[in-house]
């Protein structure tokens, strides 16, 4: 039996934007709204089982409703560009789905879905309506029901007409009646001033319609009798506007909502592309580069010789001699804790492998000793990670010679997984099967006999060896051969190396900041609740939108669904009006330091070396930066002081020694002066002006004694903002004005610098022309986008144009300079030792004989790591622990 599910995309995409965190995918491309609709419609799905399914968008921002009111929905703020362009992806995703869309020219989704349920009361169809808006509760029927969104677009509360006479004592046609008398701010229709749900409501239980409210003024009382007769046309207009048009132009479409499911390996292209991985687990979709699952296999033609203890080791010797693919097999995320399996080595179509327990075994001594040979040219697949698993077996590895992965990065940084079975069918050699066909994953994940595990090891060590020269050719092609060989591959070295040594941490100092801190988490709960008047769960944002809005008469900002909106945006701006919220502000900083880097660092320590020991990612960002996990060192929060006082429990891991730490100034806002020329910006840097009061004085046209605190802290925000390819919407929430006053901003800023604007221009043409960027050491970033006939769709790889060089260059000259220092370090033979590489920022360990030369060696070479037209400049700090180098 059929059952239709019509969604209302303009409604549920809107209400899942400003539901969901913001949330952007390494390309910069914002996904939060999309992935808010898609968890929506996958429980939907799942829910309702639908045999036809459909979303409806609005065409455009006129309809048949503008000829009788021009000012019909003239109220709506512009739609921010950060949801904006995420329509388009949103429509494609639903393509993967196999969802069919309709859109028309003149009619609003609205329009579309109201014709459509005519129909299914017509044929008898079971149908549900999905949307935000409670208009379209005038559509139910015995075969419609309405499905309402509450809690973002998580849950929905269903109405049949049953349900709309217990909850207004109306039918659904009376919901038109509704919104004729009371109106709707967000369409801007006005209904009759003065009269709200509440006072509407009474008047359709006594007079049945607006019309009956019109014919009966005469026993209406006051200045209710006056607003309704002086508004009688405004009354029945509203009504008209509301009412859903259920005669669009569909004849014969009905067919094209026949949903059989989705298309497995099409949804999981999608889902890779905007980085919902934990989508693809759920619903196990195939990896990349995997033929239709399991039934992937290792197709080509090789022979595998097991290493064991009848391996002729002077046979073993010679092979290895001749060897440079090898596949390290650690599984796990974290290469710190990762389960060594086993290798295996390939050369030509002979392939040894070994398991661990083998490898570290007297039997598997010419390998260990093959592996430790840096004159042994090494082929392999993340490389990085593998060394860190072996260096935890007490194996060494050197001789990284070419990492696949970390070629295929360079190639594509936009393709965020790069696995083996995805490069084996991108460069068309034989497939292999997925980790997830042989191991399982997540509560699935078994290791099986190592016979299989040998095939599935051989295999991917012989797809290295098909690889390597494919890969070399394409980096040949791209000019991005010396950026591999002399940055990207050297700095995989140098990060295991700091990795491996890791940073003491001192517990003790840690416990005691987390004893602290609940002290004070303690004090300002108790004076929360004085300023209450009642204890209550400061942690419910029910109970804590109850006692600001409804016991303390705050203004209430935002509402959802399930009560009052009490996020971090509304917080903001209600602190002004009571020193409570200030109070509840501080209260979950102080909460979330405590649980998250005091306590969640305390479970990081290694027991058996006292130091964290994370592990940076070089094929994350697009942008070329390096990413930090197990423990994520780079989000240390250094706003608080009680979180930068996290950073005391960084120390030293010898006697008497100290932290050294060195950090870019101003970076980005560098890079983009040499890249664009701007001879103001040039000027500002050369001359060591203050960056921020020198755009303060060019934009706001003012002398420097005349630049203040608020015009400075614009200035600021505009300078950055450009870096990141701010809009009006996000530049006027930071700043907390309109979005007319940030536009204004922004174009005095180009004004002012236009050689900026000039660069951004010609940036875009070039990109357009080329179809990627490049940064100043010639990393790539494809932008397919920039052709794109859909207007969201080309702005977002545009911006992604305007600052990706900056932020690649900024990214290019850090690793440029850790490859150097650690080239300085152990040709001087310091002891000195570099431990951590945050955002712009170098931190070292360095005995008291050795500060002298590195607080002038360390600037040195960071400042010199790539020549520029204005000059870098690293400030250096030092002391007994991490927080005394700022």
């Amino acid at each position: 039996m059929d059952k239709w599910m019509l969604i209302d995309g303009n409604s549920i995409i809107y209400r899942a934007f400003f539901a969901m965190p913001p949330l952007t995918n390494s390309a910069g491309l914002h996904t939060n709204a999309v992935y808010g609709f898609t968890t929506m419609l996958l429980k939907l799905l799942e829910e309702e089982k639908p045999t036809h399914v459909l979303v409806a968008f609005d065409a455009g921002k006129v309809t048949f409703r503008h000829e009788g009111y021009t000012e019909y929905k003239g109220g709506r703020q512009k739609t921010p560009p950060e949801l904006s362009e995420q329509f388009p992806v949103l429509k494609e995703l639903l393509q993967s789905f196999s969802i069919a869309q309709f859109e028309l020219a003149g009619y609003e989704a609205d329009d579309i879905i109201g014709t459509l349920t005519r129909m299914a009361d017509e044929q008898g169809v079971e149908t549900i309506v999905v949307s935000g808006d409670k208009d379209m509760l005038q559509l139910a029927s015995e075969q419609v029901t309405i499905a309402l969104t509450r809690k973002g677009v998580s849950e929905v509360d269903r109405y049949d007409p049953a349900e709309i006479q217990e909850k207004y004592g109306l039918t659904p046609l009376q919901i038109i009646d509704l919104k004729g008398l009371m109106g709707d701010a967000s369409d801007n229709i006005p209904g009759i001033p003065g009269v709200g749900e509440k006072t509407a409501l009474k008047l359709l239980h006594e007079f049945e319609s607006v019309e009956g409210v019109l014919a009966n003024t005469n026993e209406l009382k006051g200045k209710m009798k006056e607003k309704v007769e002086a508004h009688k046309d405004d009354a029945l207009m509203s009504k008209r506007l509301a009412t859903i048009y259920r005669e669009v132009p569909l004849e014969n479409q009905t067919d094209e909502l026949a949903y059989g499911g989705y298309d497995k390996a099409a949804l999981a292209q999608s889902f890779r592309k905007l980085e919902f991985r934990s989508l693809i687990d759920r619903l196990e979709l195939p990896e990349a580069g995997e033929a239709d699952g399991a039934e992937a296999v290792a197709a080509a033609t090789y022979e595998i010789i097991r290493v064991d203890s009848d391996t002729d080791v002077s046979s073993l010797k010679a092979f290895l001699a001749q060897s440079e693919s090898v596949y390290i097999e650690a599984y796990g995320e974290n290469p710190h804790q990762s389960q060594l399996l086993g290798l295996a080595v390939a050369a030509g179509e002979q392939v040894y492998v070994i398991d661990c327990d083998t490898l570290e075994s007297p039997v598997g001594q010419p390998v260990r000793d093959w592996l430790a040979d840096d004159k042994a040219p090494k082929y392999g697949y993340d490389l990085h990670k593998a060394e860190l698993a072996l260096s935890w077996h007490h194996i060494t590895f050197c001789g990284t010679a070419f990492d696949v992965q970390l070629a295929a990065y360079l190639l594509d940084p936009t393709e965020t997984n790069q696995t083996l079975n995805f490069l084996a069918a991108k460069y068309g050699i034989p497939a292999i099967a997925s980790d997830e066909a042989v191991y399982g994953r997540g509560a699935k994940f078994k290791v099986p006999d190592f016979e299989e595990v040998a095939r599935h090891l051989a295999a991917k060590a012989d797809t290295v060896r098909r690889l390597v020269p494919l890969q070399q050719g394409d980096l040949e092609k791209t000019d991005m051969t010396k950026l591999y060989y002399e940055l990207e591959q050297p700095l995989s070295i140098v990060l295991a190396r700091m990795e491996k040594r890791g940073i003491r941490v001192n517990a003790q100092t840690l416990e005691e900041l987390g004893s602290e801190l609940e002290h004070k988490l303690v004090s300002y709960m108790s004076d929360i609740y004085q300023h209450a008047g009642m204890e209550f769960n400061i942690n419910s944002p029910k109970q804590l939108g109850e006692v600001l809005f409804e016991r303390l008469g705050l203004p209430v900002i935002k509402k959802t669904k399930t009560g009052y909106s009490t996020d971090a945006e509304v917080l903001e701006k209600l602190e002004p009006y009571h020193e409570i919220v200030r109070l509840i502000l501080y209260y979950r900083q102080l909460s979330k330091l405590q649980s998250t880097y005091v306590e969640g660092l305390l479970k990081e320590i290694r027991r058996d070396t006292g130091k964290v020991h994370t592990y940076y990612r070089q094929t994350i960002a697009a942008t070329g930066r390096l990413s930090s996990q197990f423990p994520n060192l780079q989000n240390i929060p250094i706003r608080l002081e009680e979180g930068r006082r996290i950073r005391k429990a960084f120390v030293p891991s010898e006697p008497d020694w100290l932290i050294l730490g060195a950090d870019y100034s101003q970076i980005e806002l560098r890079v983009l002066a040499q890249i664009s020329g701007d001879e103001n910006l040039k000027e500002a840097f050369v001359h060591d002006m203050d960056i921020h009061t020198k755009t303060a004085m060019d934009v706001f046209g003012v002398s420097a004694d005349a630049v203040d605190a608020n015009m400075r802290r614009q200035a600021k925000a505009v300078n950055f903002g450009i870096v990141y390819g701010i809009s009006d919407f996000g530049l006027s929430n930071n700043l907390n004005i309109t979005r007319k006053d940030a536009a204004r901003f922004i174009e005095q800023y180009f004004e002012a610098f236009k050689g900026v604007r000039a660069y951004m221009d010609n940036i875009v043409m070039d990109a357009r022309r080329d179809g990627y960027v490049t940064t100043l050491l010639e990393r790539r970033r494809y932008l397919p986008e920039i052709k794109a006939s859909n207007f969201n769709l080309r702005s977002f790889a545009e911006r992604t144009a305007m600052n990706t060089p900056i932020q690649g260059t900024a990214a290019d000259i850090i690793k440029l300079a850790m490859v150097r220092m650690d080239e300085e370090l152990r040709k001087r033979n310091l002891r000195s030792r570099m431990l951590l590489q945050v955002h712009d920022e170098l931190v070292f360990e360095v005995p008291p004989d050795e500060l002298e030369t590195m607080k002038t060696l360390v600037p040195e070479v960071m400042e010199s790591a790539l020549a520029l037209d204005v000059p870098l400049k690293v400030d250096v700090n030092y002391g007994i622990n991490w927080y005394e180098t700022k």
